[in-house]
C-alpha cells in the first residue's frame, strides 16, 4: 500500500471525506494544498515522531500528513501520566514530538517540539516522495502499562474497502488513537466518508446528539459503550444502518437490546486486538461465532483453538512489540495467541473471556464474562462487572457489581433484597455452583478505561 495521502489523493476532488469534532470541522480536500503543520511537514521527513495531541482532531489530521513522511509514528493516547510518557517517547527512539499544545515543563528537552494549526496553511506540499511509515499503537488493556505494537499502513488497512457506501457518514465511540477507533478512521478515509469523532469533554447524550445531526449512518464502539449509551435513554438520536461492536464480549442480551433500539441497523460484533488485528465479523445477530470460521480455507486468516485459547494468523498481525516486550508477537507456525478462550457449544464459539482474568474457587474456574452475561440478561440489570474477593478457605469466591436498567425504581430496602434473591435465584438455575456470586452489590457506575472498556482487576 502506498502512503495514506497518496491512497485517497486521486479521489480527493469529488471526495465527501471530512472530519467533524465538537468545535472544528476539516474538509479533507483543504489538505490538497496547505497542512496543518505549515511548513514544517518537510523538516519532519524521516523523523521518528510521537503523536501528543490532546484532541483526537489534530490526531487524525497528523496520520494523513505525515504517514509517508515520517519513519515512524506513535500514536500516545491522551490519558498517559508524565513518566508513562516520557517512557513511551523513549522506547520508541522518537526525535520529534507533533502536538497543537506548547511544550510543557521539561519533557524530553533534548527532542523537537512541533505545533500543528487550527486550520491548513495554503502552500505547495510535496507528498509524493514516500517512505514505509511504521505505526505504533498502544495496547488497551483494563490495567498496567500498555505495550508498543507495530504496524504499518498495509496491515492496519490493507484489507479495507476503498469505497464506503453512498451517503455513508461514520463515528465511532472510540479515540481513533486506539485500533477500534483507528480502524474506523481508515475505513472512513479510504473510503472518502465523512467521520464524526467523538470527545472526552462531551457526555454520551451530546454525542448521540452530534452524531445524530451530522446524519451518521456507521457508528462503533464496545459493548460498554453501547451499554452507556442505552443507559442514556437517547439511542434515538441516531438512525443508523450499521452497528459495531468490538473490543468486548458481546452477550446475546445487549445484542438483542441494540436491535431493538435500531430494528433497520445491521448489528456486528467483531473481534479484534492490537496485535492480532481484525479477525472476523459476526452479523448473524448472535453472540459467539460459527464453528465453520475455525479452520477455514480459502481466507487470508486462519484460526485454530489451542487450549482453549483463539489463535489468529493474517497479514493483519502487528510486526512486534517496542521495548521490554518480545519482539515477535507470532510463534513459529505463525499463529498469534490471543489470550482470548472460546468454547464450543451446539456448533458455535462463544467467548468465556481472558485467559489471565479467570477466578479460582477451591480450584474450579469461573470466567467473569460467562457470569455477567447470566446477570445482564436480566432486563433490570444494564451491565455488570464479577471480580474475585479473597476467601480463606477457597482462595476466592464471586462478587459481581451491578449497575440497574433503573436505579430510581429500587428504593434499597425490600425492593433490593428482592432484586438480589431474584439475580441469585437466576444464577442458581443457570450455572454451576461455584460460578454463582456470593454477593452482589448495586453501584451508580463502573470504571471504564480510556478504550471503552471495564476495568477488570488484575487483568
Amino acid at each position: 500500500m502506498t502512503s495514506l495521502w497518496q491512497s485517497i489523493a486521486n479521489s480527493m476532488p469529488a471526495s465527501r471525506a471530512a472530519l467533524f469534532a465538537p468545535k472544528q470541522r476539516l474538509d479533507l480536500n483543504a489538505l490538497a494544498s496547505g497542512s496543518m503543520l505549515a511548513g514544517q511537514l518537510d523538516s519532519l521527513r524521516g523523523r521518528r515522531v510521537l503523536l501528543a495531541t490532546q484532541d483526537q482532531f489534530y490526531a487524525a489530521v497528523a496520520l494523513l500528513e505525515l504517514d509517508g513522511i515520517a519513519e515512524c509514528i506513535v500514536l500516545a493516547t491522551p490519558e498517559l501520566d508524565a513518566d508513562r510518557f516520557v517512557d513511551v517517547a523513549r522506547t520508541a527512539a522518537v526525535d520529534a514530538v507533533v502536538s497543537e499544545r506548547v511544550r510543557s515543563g521539561t519533557l524530553l528537552p533534548d527532542v523537537d517540539w512541533y505545533l500543528m494549526t487550527p486550520d491548513p496553511s495554503a502552500g505547495f506540499i510535496d507528498r509524493h516522495k514516500s517512505t514505509a511509515t511504521e505505526w505504533i499503537l498502544l495496547t488497551s488493556g483494563t490495567t498496567g502499562h500498555p505495550k508498543l505494537v507495530v504496524h504499518t499502513l498495509e496491515s492496519l488497512g490493507g484489507t479495507l474497502p476503498h469505497q464506503s457506501p453512498p451517503a455513508a457518514v461514520w463515528s465511532t465511540f472510540y479515540d481513533i488513537r486506539r485500533y477500534g477507533g483507528l480502524q474506523i478512521y481508515l475505513r472512513a478515509v479510504l473510503g472518502g466518508a465523512p467521520l464524526v469523532l467523538s470527545s472526552p469533554e462531551e457526555s454520551t447524550v451530546e454525542f448521540l446528539a452530534r452524531a445524530g445531526a451530522a446524519g451518521v449512518t456507521h457508528i462503533s464502539g464496545t459493548p460498554s459503550h453501547w451499554r452507556r449509551a442505552l443507559m442514556s435513554g437517547q439511542t434515538g438520536h441516531i438512525n443508523p444502518a450499521y452497528v459495531r461492536l468490538s473490543g468486548e464480549v458481546a452477550d446475546q442480551t445487549l445484542l438483542d437490546q441494540l436491535h431493538a433500539a435500531y430494528p433497520n441497523a445491521k448489528i456486528a460484533h467483531a473481534f479484534a486486538s492490537t496485535e492480532a488485528g481484525v479477525a472476523f465479523d459476526v452479523d448473524d445477530g448472535r453472540a459467539g461465532f460459527p464453528a465453520a470460521f475455525i479452520g477455514q480455507a480459502g481466507t487470508d486468516i486462519s484460526m485454530k483453538v489451542v487450549d482453549g485459547t483463539l489463535r489468529i494468523r493474517s497479514q493483519r498481525t502487528a510486526a512486534g512489540y517496542l521495548g521490554g516486550a518480545p519482539a515477535m508477537l507470532a510463534e513459529e507456525d505463525g499463529y498469534v495467541d490471543t489470550g482470548d478462550l472460546v468454547e464450543l457449544s451446539s456448533g458455535r464459539y462463544y467467548f468465556r473471556g481472558r485467559k489471565g482474568g479467570i477466578i479460582n474457587v477451591g480450584g474450579l474456574k469461573v470466567y467473569p464474562e460467562e457470569v455477567e452475561a447470566v446477570l445482564n440478561a436480566d432486563p433490570r440489570v444494564r451491565m455488570s462487572l464479577v471480580r474475585a474477593r479473597r476467601n480463606p478457605i477457597t482462595g476466592a469466591i464471586v462478587v459481581a457489581d451491578i449497575v440497574l436498567s433503573d436505579p430510581l425504581g429500587i428504593p434499597f430496602e425490600a425492593a433490593a433484597e428482592k432484586l438480589r434473591t431474584d439475580l441469585l435465584d437466576l444464577c442458581r438455575r443457570t450455572l454451576p455452583a461455584h460460578k454463582v456470586p456470593a454477593l452482589l452489590r448495586f453501584v451508580p457506575s463502573l470504571d471504564v478505561t480510556g478504550a471503552g472498556k471495564m476495568v477488570r482487576p488484575g487483568a
